[in-house]
């Protein structure tokens, strides 16, 4: 249920549209064109929204072949809307790369593990255009061992990886990118799956580079094993240039204690499990001293933390150790610290310039009491459950909301778990906080109504797209009817990405949204009772809309096969995992995507497309 913990941003494809379409191709132009164009990129070389060039490359002709040639940052938000060879033909002087691949319900394991997105292609094709590549993020993709091998053996300047939420490769493949990226700067590792057994695991730490290294940022806290810790605080040493470190459980509060000491300049933090080594297997380290006083002066010399995260398996007497920084902080995760209420107040109370902050439910109503007295700065707060599923009794509610929204007026971004809230706190937070961008309320059970009034949650979710003006993403819970949805088709103009689960009565429901949320990129819906007749009211959008996922609704073949009749370049994939004794014409999983690459030819067995 928990999804991946990680800031990486959600907007839409860097430079979709076909040639045809943005006047590419075509013969050269002549001699004077090519003079103007030499003068245009020199002009667009300073633009830097993907946005924006997207729009200039539809202008003209000229244009389009100049705002190729002068981009150097390609994203791509799926990893099949373009082939890699149209890509790299298009762009020839990239330096940094996004790419994303499965769905991001795969986050809740709807997606079936095997279902594609291999970096295997893309990789191939940028080792052959990309030689100057730096940059390179991956999030949901398929990666392979051989696959990080042929990263680092085919960029020379190469500096930054992060791998999000991917799978498929192990500890020995990013042993050879320690080892041949002599150029390093980044290696963030956030929420991934590898692949190695305990006693499979290799000694990676131990390959960086032996002199003075470039590392800026190294994150590690998902590698499921312990690392060579005399090879890591060795590697802290000689890495002057390192401000951001996240380590693993299996680093313990004593060997924590060593790497703050060999690295004061750090400004973001995971602490690993926040533990006694007593606990983990770790380095013999003495045992005598007072731990907690050795680090709170840790904690203290480290002047420039502006970032904490970790604290697994914490241990509440080590949480006082961070007091001395706790001023300067901007942004705390607890999202994985099984804190009580009285354990988090003293600690929040410190906590004055807070801007981003990540905490589990066990710290009910009373603490987010405590955030909103004290944190008036809050852009972003994240409530992530404990136990997710629906009999839990749930620590947090409304109380804890309506105290947020009247004490957190700058609320940008909220993410809510909570088994039962009321229109009321919804209402309230939609007046006080009217520049939410992000609105994610996840009442977690289905339908369930105004746990005060028994009435559906329509109205509260139809204040929040009416009073904030500036929402973009709308994650919708709890028992709601069409007419929910009938608000958000009508006022929802700016959002971009929609989540329903266990919700609406009909068809219409679909139908408002689709014909009235005209910016709309992805589009998600699980156990939900929309069926065919509701496609149609977004054929006029499909293809400006980068997917639509939805399972478990009340789909057949027959519906999505019209869909794919109609629109032709859109490609329209169900995804079968029942046996074949079920209902061959209900289709379980759809998931539809513009693409100019055509139908994948990777798709596994229980994928079809229509």
């Amino acid at each position: 249920m928990r999804e991946e913990r990680s800031d990486m941003s959600e907007d839409e494809d860097g430079g979709g549209g076909s040639a045809k379409s943005r006047g590419g191709g075509g013969a050269p132009p002549p001699f004077s064109d090519q003079v103007l164009e030499i003068v245009l990129e020199n002009v667009l070389q300073f633009l830097s929204s993907r946005r924006d060039r997207n729009a200039a490359s539809l202008v003209c002709r000229s244009w389009y072949r100049a705002e190729a040639q002068t981009r150097r940052e390609l994203f791509i938000g799926n990893c099949y809307a373009v082939s890699p060879r149209r890509a790299t033909e298009r762009f020839r002087r990239i330096r940094a790369v996004v790419l994303k691949g499965k769905p991001r319900f795969a986050d809740f394991g709807l997606v079936p593990i095997n279902w594609g997105a291999h970096f295997h292609p893309w990789v191939s094709a940028m080792a052959a255009a990309y030689p100057w590549l730096e940059k390179l993020c991956l999030k949901r993709m398929s990666v392979a061992d051989g696959d990080l091998s042929l990263l680092a053996h085919s960029f020379p300047n190469f500096r930054e990886l992060s791998l999000i939420c991917c799978e498929g490769f192990s500890t020995a493949g990013l042993a050879v990118i320690a080892e041949k990226c002599r150029h390093l700067r980044v290696l963030d590792l956030i929420e991934d799956y590898l692949e190695d057994d305990e006693d499979e695991m290799v000694d990676w730490i131990s390959r960086f580079p032996e002199t003075t290294t470039c590392l800026e940022s190294l994150g590690f806290d998902c590698v499921g094993g312990a690392v060579n810790f005399e090879a890591l605080e060795a590697l802290v040493t000689r890495s002057p240039a390192l401000r951001r470190l996240r380590v693993n459980h299996h680093v313990s509060v004593e060997q924590l204690h060593r790497l703050m000491a060999r690295a004061p300049q750090l400004t973001h933090l995971g602490t690993g499990s926040f533990g006694s080594a007593a606990a983990a297997a770790a380095a013999a380290i003495p045992q005598g001293g007072n731990n907690v006083v050795d680090l709170v002066s840790t904690f203290a010399a480290s002047k420039s933390l502006v970032c904490l995260s970790g604290f697994r398996d914490m241990a509440p007497q080590y949480l006082p150790a961070i007091y001395p920084v706790c001023a300067s902080l901007t942004s705390l995760n607890f999202s994985f610290a099984e804190i009580s209420a009285e354990e988090l107040i003293p600690v929040i109370r410190h906590c004055h310039s807070l801007q981003i902050f990540w905490v589990l439910d066990t710290v009910r109503d009373e603490g987010l009491q405590a955030v909103a007295a004290t944190c008036k700065d809050l852009r972003e707060l994240r409530v992530f459950p404990l136990d997710a599923t629906e009999d839990s009794e749930g620590s947090v509610s409304d109380v804890g909301l309506i105290a947020i929204s009247e004490g957190c007026r700058k609320l940008r971004s909220i993410l809510y778990f909570c088994q039962q809230m009321t229109n009321v706190a919804v209402v309230t937070m939609s007046k006080n906080c009217q520049d939410l961008v992000v609105f994610r309320l996840c009442i977690m059970g289905r339908r369930r109504p105004d746990h005060v009034t028994g009435e559906p949650m329509d109205e509260g979710f139809g204040a929040i797209v009416m009073n904030c003006k500036k929402l973009r993403r709308l994650a919708v819970s709890g028992l709601l009817t069409d007419k929910a949805f009938a608000y958000i088709g009508k006022y929802g103009k700016l959002v971009r990405t929609l989540s329903v689960a266990f919700a609406g009565n009909t068809d219409l429901a679909l139908m408002y949204v689709l014909e009235g949320c005209t910016k709309l990129q992805k589009l998600e819906i699980r156990d939900s009772p929309f069926g065919d007749s509701a496609l149609p009211a977004g054929l006029h959008h499909y293809y400006n809309m980068r997917f639509l996922w939805m399972s478990s609704c009340k789909l057949s073949v027959r519906g999505c096969m019209e869909v794919a009749q109609r629109l032709p370049h859109l490609v329209v994939e169900v995804i079968r995992e029942r046996d074949e004794d079920d209902d061959h014409e209900a289709v379980e999983k759809l998931y539809m995507y513009r693409s100019l690459a055509g139908p994948r030819n990777d798709a596994p067995p229980f994928v079809e497309i229509l």
